[in-house]
């Protein structure tokens, strides 16, 4: 049992009540302050004000849209499972929640005169809980799908069940790498792992893989393609509104809050001050409070980059997401750790020096870029020869063949409503004749 474990143990009850209120305070106005600042950042970038009008630098606006959703009227489709409709959005938001219990924000600190660690549950398998809840949290993406009775967010859920298991499997796969040279699965121990070094510089793919899955964990662009707007009208949150709406909202900012705060809890030293900082006073400012600073910069950092991709890059073609996923992130992963763990090994065992070492990686790494500078590239299929179409008479657009037979249009008929005589209707572009007008019906 590590320092963070005692302390966490040793929390009296109005200490763990006070952890729990605040970490759900500080996921609610994290969120609120995520939508303001997305919204201001995007509009800068595409040279608009963004809101500006409710409150300072319209910063209240995200409360008024929260109460704004609240005070809607809640709208149930006829065709939907009332109970599940009703248990998704809870089922969706729960999850969100418990994932970042296990995150630390901070370090030894004294609250009340009691000492203690700025985390809520240390477990020797954080990870697997923030996992865990990733998994769990999908379910109620696709419970809200299904349970619509409603084709388009059906769609989506099926979308987003495969996202997540794709996206999942090398969010994974690119926490074996951080697991080896920490030697443990708490996050509490990977963060002291990084005191004298953080794994993004010493895992580079690693960290590169984890932010490609983050994104397409969270369904945020260019990987929304579960709430597609211009496929899906509003994907599995089609048939929502009011507070339930509200709930799939906040799942979706409370999750990209944690997988930001994994991320620097894997990969940026978690609380620890940046070089130089930590170079100040003895390293004076990792001690106290300072650290929630350090946590909620690097953070912030990774929200930028959320709301950058959104107003950057368009959105994916599925085929390319997939793609994506599965025959470039999960196998490079694959061949990523079998390269972690050699290295490992050779290097425990002293076969190799320092010198030698990095001749030979340069070595490996000159001669993968040959090889794929070298290797010619894929000609695309030779497409079928296709019959030649007419040109227009002024030329540059294509028009159907010449030849072309557009078929007869059926003799259609109709039976008078008084007299009960047959007639035929005339063929398109043809005027009426005295045969095929209708019979007078005698009361005129």
């Amino acid at each position: 049992m590590n320092e963070t474990a005692r302390l966490i143990a040793d929390d009296p009850i109005w200490l763990i009540l006070i952890k729990v209120v605040g970490t759900f305070a500080f996921l609610v106005v994290m969120t609120l302050l995520t939508i303001w600042a997305e919204r201001r950042v995007i509009g800068r970038m595409q040279q608009r004000p963004g809101p500006n009008r409710a409150g300072p630098f319209g910063m209240l606006q995200s409360l008024a849209d929260g109460l704004k959703l609240a005070f809607k009227e809640d709208i149930r489709p006829v065709m939907a499972d009332k109970w599940i409709y009703i248990l998704a959005p809870v089922v969706s938001a729960t999850p969100a929640l418990v994932a970042f219990s296990v995150i630390p924000v901070g370090g030894r600190v004294t609250i009340f005169g009691e000492p203690t660690a700025l985390q809520l549950v240390e477990l020797p398998v954080s990870l697997l809980v923030v996992l865990a809840a990733a998994s769990v949290g999908v379910y109620g993406i696709v419970l809200a799908g299904w349970s619509s009775g409603s084709p388009y967010p059906l769609l989506g859920a099926l979308r987003s069940a495969a996202q997540v298991i794709s996206y999942e499997i090398a969010m994974g796969l690119s926490f074996i790498a951080v697991i080896l040279y920490a030697g443990t699965l708490s996050t509490s121990g990977i963060v002291a792992a990084q005191q004298n070094g953080w794994f993004f510089a010493l895992l580079p793919f690693s960290f590169l893989v984890y932010a490609i899955a983050m994104v397409g964990e969270t369904n945020r662009a260019p990987f929304d393609l579960p709430e597609a707007e211009s496929e899906l009208v509003g994907g599995f949150h089609t048939e929502y509104s009011s507070l339930k709406f509200a709930l799939f909202f906040l799942a979706e900012y409370i999750n990209m809050v944690t997988v930001s705060a994994l991320a620097t809890t894997l990969f940026l030293g978690g609380w620890h001050a940046p070089w130089p900082l930590y170079l100040i006073g003895d390293g004076v400012l990792n001690t106290g409070w300072w650290p929630v600073l350090w946590f909620l910069g690097k953070t912030l950092f990774f929200l930028f980059v959320f709301v950058w991709l959104r107003g950057t890059l368009p959105r994916l073609r599925y085929d390319q997401f997939m793609n994506l996923g599965w025959k470039v992130l999960v196998p490079l992963s694959l061949v990523w750790i079998c390269a972690v763990t050699a290295i490992r090994g050779i290097r425990e065992a002293d076969l190799l020096g320092s010198q030698q070492f990095l001749f030979i990686g340069g070595g490996i790494v000159v001669l993968l870029l040959l090889v794929a500078f070298l290797v010619p590239d894929r000609q695309p299929p030779e497409q079928e020869q296709q019959e030649p179409v007419a040109p227009l008479s002024g030329g540059g657009y294509p028009v159907p063949p010449l030849d072309l037979k557009v078929p007869e249009s059926p003799r259609e008929t109709r039976v008078s409503a008084t007299s009960g005589t047959r007639s035929r209707l005339p063929e398109a572009g043809q005027e009426p004749t005295s045969s095929t007008k209708e019979a007078p019906d005698g009361n005129d």
